[in-house]
């Protein structure tokens, strides 16, 4: 009864169920390993740092990766530019970092948050750096980007704002040579508020991650189909089978020819030898 596996439709169905569900197993697998990636991410950079860490030189957590993202860097030199970053939330609120730039002793020069004021951005509002040599500790932030929540990339910014925070949107503003990075003072003076340090992009809990999730699903419905399929269509073939054997099934009519049509006898008249009506 189960030789009808063996013939050439068969052959093709069996090959493809056999190939299609581990390749559906294996897509919803790499998928969820894609969300707890996510997830293992999330861990670490939401994870509170130790209160009693020691910072560290700034050169020491470059570049800025996952692991280094958050951690104290602590560095040294003499305040310049100041810049203001409109249109930043914190704790519902909107209003401005006020950022400015640290000549450090290596040359170079890193952006420093040091806190945030409510309302619209304003110079007068922002307390002036202090002046001379000063030792700055922040949390090191990597630089943002167009995708960073909160930035406003179209342009069209007042002389001494900034959209974003980073090297490539201060490259074409400042002659210095800028660290990729930026920190953000936890203790910063003057009645500003301090902010906090954000998780590194790709890492939080967002809508690719739990779009990650529902394709594991989708993969994993898709390799049920297909076996469900099979054993549908192979119970089908298996019944119609069996009706077969117990004579159940009626046999098909035969399908009639049509009779050629017949050609006019001479003369004019019909086959049936009547003369066809003038």
């Amino acid at each position: 009864m189960h030789r009808f596996l063996l013939t050439p439709r068969w052959w093709g169905i069996n090959v493809f169920v056999v190939l299609g569900v581990p390749f559906c197993l294996f897509m919803g697998s790499w998928q969820l390993g894609r969300f707890e990636d996510r997830v293992d991410t999330h861990r670490e950079a939401t994870a509170e740092r130790p209160a009693d860490q020691a910072a560290e030189p700034l050169d020491a957590l470059l570049p800025v990766d996952k692991k280094t993202s958050g951690r104290l860097a602590a560095t040294a030199g003499e305040y310049r530019e100041q810049l203001l970053v409109p249109e930043r939330r914190l704790d519902g609120a909107s209003g401005f970092y006020v950022l400015t730039l640290l000549r450090t002793d290596s040359g170079k020069v890193v952006p420093v948050v040091r806190g945030w004021l409510p309302g619209p951005a304003d110079p007068a509002k922002a307390p002036a750096p202090p002046a001379g040599r000063v030792e700055v500790t922040g949390a090191l932030q990597a630089s943002e980007n167009s995708g960073t929540k909160g930035v406003h990339s179209q342009g069209g910014l007042p002389a001494g704002q900034l959209g974003m925070i980073g090297a490539a949107s201060l490259v074409n503003l400042v002659p210095y040579d800028l660290y990729d990075a930026w920190l953000t003072v936890q203790t910063p003076a003057d009645g500003m508020v301090p902010v906090p340090a954000q998780a590194p992009s790709n890492t939080g809990l967002d809508l690719k991650a739990f779009q990650n999730l529902g394709y594991t699903g989708e993969w994993f419905v898709f390799a049920a189909f297909v076996l469900f399929m099979w054993f549908r269509l192979y119970r089908r073939e298996v019944e119609t089978l069996r009706d077969a054997e117990a004579g159940l099934l009626e046999p098909a009519a035969p399908v009639s020819e049509p009779e050629a049509p017949q050609a006019p006898a001479p003369g004019g008249q019909s086959s049936s030898g009547i003369a066809p009506v003038r």
